[in-house]
Order: C-alpha cells, then sequence, then structure tokens
C-alpha cells in the first residue's frame, strides 16, 4: 500500500526533527522524542528504526544516539556539526602543504572536507575523493580537476566503500593525501569499522606525503579496529589541549603539530 502524499510528508517533517534534536544533543530518550514530536510510542519507535537503518542515527535500549563510540562511528550529518571551529583551524593548516598543480586525495572525513572548501584558493590541482559532499562542494570549482572514487554507498559515512572503491583508490597515486579517524594514541590511530579502516589504509597508502587531521576530542581516544600506527603518517595536525606526555611519545613517531583554534 503507497503511503498518501500527505502522510509521507508529516513523517519526513518529523523525522527531522528528530535528528535535529539529536544532532543537537547527542541522544535523546525515546519518551523524550514522544514528547517532543507528540505522536505515539509505536510512531517514534518506527521513525527511530526507519532513521537507524539509513545510517543517520543509533539504537541503544531506551533511546537513541548520535554519539561515536568504540565500535560505532557517528554519522556524516552529526560529525558536520561537531568541533567545527576546530577542523576549519585544521584545514587551513593542512592547506600549507598544497600547492598548484598537485594531485591531492581526500578521505570522507569532515576535517577533510573542511580543506576541500579552500583548494580553489590553490587551484590548479587534482582532487580524488570518495566523499559526496566534497564532490558537490568541488564539482563547479575552477581549477579543480575532480575524481571521484565510486563503490558501495554508506548511508552513514555519505561516502561510497567497499572493495570496488579500494581497488579504485589502490590504483591511484597522488602527491599529497589527507585524512582522519575517530582515535589516536601515543603510537597508534583507530576507527570503529573495518571497511572505513580498509578504505583509510588505502588512501593513506595512495599519498607520497601523507597528513592526518585531528581535532581534540579523538586525541587519547580508542576505537575497536586499529587503522595505522603513528609513525606511518608524515604530519601530524592536531587542535589542543592535549596531554604533554602524549604529545611527546607522537613526536619522537612523526612531525607533530598542535594548532590554534580561531
Amino acid at each position: 500500500m503507497t503511503t498518501p502524499p500527505s502522510s509521507r510528508g508529516a513523517r519526513q517533517q518529523r523525522q527531522q526533527v528528530i535528528v535535529d534534536h539529536v544532532l543537537a544533543q547527542g541522544d535523546a530518550t525515546v519518551s523524550e522524542l514522544v514528547e517532543l514530536t507528540g505522536v505515539s510510542l509505536m510512531t517514534v519507535h518506527r521513525d527511530i528504526a526507519e532513521l537507524a537503518d539509513r545510517g543517520i542515527l543509533r539504537k541503544y535500549h531506551g533511546g537513541v544516539s548520535a554519539q561515536p563510540s568504540m565500535v560505532f562511528e557517528s554519522s556524516s550529518d552529526f560529525r558536520l556539526h561537531a568541533h567545527t571551529d576546530e577542523k576549519r583551524a585544521l584545514a587551513r593548516a593542512a592547506l600549507r602543504f598544497v600547492s598548484p598543480g598537485m594531485s591531492v586525495m581526500l578521505d570522507d572525513s569532515t576535517s577533510a572536507l573542511a580543506l576541500a572548501r579552500l583548494l580553489p584558493e590553490v587551484g590548479p590541482l587534482t582532487v580524488v575523493t570518495n566523499y559526496r559532499l566534497i564532490t558537490e562542494e568541488l564539482r563547479s570549482a575552477e581549477g579543480i580537476r575532480l575524481i571521484c572514487v565510486g563503490g558501495e554507498y554508506s548511508r552513514t559515512h555519505d561516502s561510497w566503500i567497499g572493495l570496488p572503491a579500494m581497488d579504485m583508490i589502490g590504483g591511484i597515486s597522488v602527491d599529497l593525501c589527507v585524512l582522519s579517524t575517530s582515535g589516536i594514541t601515543a603510537g597508534m590511530t583507530f576507527h570503529q569499522e573495518q571497511e572505513i579502516v580498509g578504505i583509510k589504509r588505502a588512501t593513506r597508502q595512495a599519498g607520497a606525503t601523507s597528513v592526518l587531521l585531528m581535532d581534540h576530542s579523538k586525541v587519547g581516544r580508542r576505537a575497536l579496529h586499529r587503522l595505522e600506527s603513528v609513525d606511518s603518517f608524515d604530519h601530524v595536525l592536531l587542535t589542543g589541549p592535549v596531554d604533554e606526555e602524549l604529545l611527546r611519545e607522537m613526536r619522537e613517531l612523526t612531525d607533530v603539530r598542535v594548532i590554534e583554534t580561531e
């Protein structure tokens, strides 16, 4: 049975209210969402199930969350609104590694998206990415030759992943790769999802020079899967505050720079 247009529109508006609330708060209980939307408990459960299936929110017993955990990455929608000032500062610092005529690969992180927004200042460039939002940002930019990595579309990450994406990235060699991930300790980087680990490893290996961008919320944090050792990256850019002992240990392995937030 086809849902009437008016009913479908009401459901979409209600789900947007739920998403906006959870993204703003980080998480919410089911009873809180029932009160917020004014619909039945069953309707809220259906909305949560649909949003979770689309990878926008994550269900847990009694509620829903947009926050990352050791085993779940937050959605692209949530990451877009988190630590934006720090990501802009990291992007501006990373722009110093980019010169006209270079080829640059950007991963599906919102930190890389912040850098993508600055790249038209530098062009001409060749930019390779699997992140839909970066392709949207650069598709009309003059001086940017854009190469899009295809594969299986991930709603959670708003990017293309899987074996086809890894195969395509594995066949490309670029001057510079810029990426981010979920956590970093003194000697290791981490991510929650093994498929994303594979994509990020391939991205790092495709670059003659690699730059890792990490806002302070990721520093000293672990996740389920080991990604790459810190010394695999040529440059690591962090925002503070950073524990001095942790910073000293990292600097024994590679070039680590603490970036001031504007």
